[in-house]
């Protein structure tokens, strides 16, 4: 019986402690409520075409990051809304990031058929923990965070439809 507390015991306080973890590591990557912090800006990942995409080159930009997989049929079918939106605005201080929670070749050989003219990042598994810290619960794809000044303003589960990216635009939040 006394090992069996010991041992419920030692669970608990294993559970806390992950717990308080993943608190901790939220509170490092957003600085308020929806206050994008040092760590979030500070990432880097590689790109499908080589060389590296730094968040801190997006600070100052009204930003749609996309959380995108090529295994994802939602995701596959908003990226020309995606491409197209990020044309339209981009003179108006808009920038479009797509963050591929997949593996390099893949993600190379989609934009290969299938180009887009914002800049994707290849994240990996990594992405889908960067998604959990913006409110992505599940790390269900596709998932889409709206930026503005450094803070989040706007989130999305599921695909997008034009609706949400003219309200967005309408709003002046993308």
């Amino acid at each position: 019986m006394k090992r069996r507390t010991w041992v419920l015991g030692g669970a608990a306080i294993a559970a806390g402690a992950a717990g308080a973890g993943l608190s901790w590591q939220r509170t490092r990557l957003t600085a308020g409520a929806d206050e994008l912090g040092p760590d979030f800006w500070s990432q880097r990942f590689e790109r499908p075409e080589g060389g590296e995409l730094a968040l801190d080159s997006l600070r100052s930009a009204r930003l749609l990051l996309n959380f995108w997989a090529t295994w994802c049929p939602p995701c596959i079918k908003e990226m020309p809304l995606l491409d197209s939106f990020h044309r339209q605005h981009q003179a108006a201080g808009w920038q479009v990031l797509g963050l591929a929670i997949d593996s390099p070749t893949p993600v190379r050989e989609f934009l290969a058929r299938q180009p887009v003219a914002f800049p994707i990042g290849l994240a990996g598994l990594a992405g889908t923990e960067l998604s959990r810290t913006l409110g992505n619960a599940n790390g269900a794809l596709p998932f889409t965070v709206v930026v503005q000044d450094g803070r989040v303003i706007d989130r999305k589960l599921g695909a997008l439809d034009e609706a949400d990216l003219a309200q967005w635009a309408s709003e002046g939040r993308t």
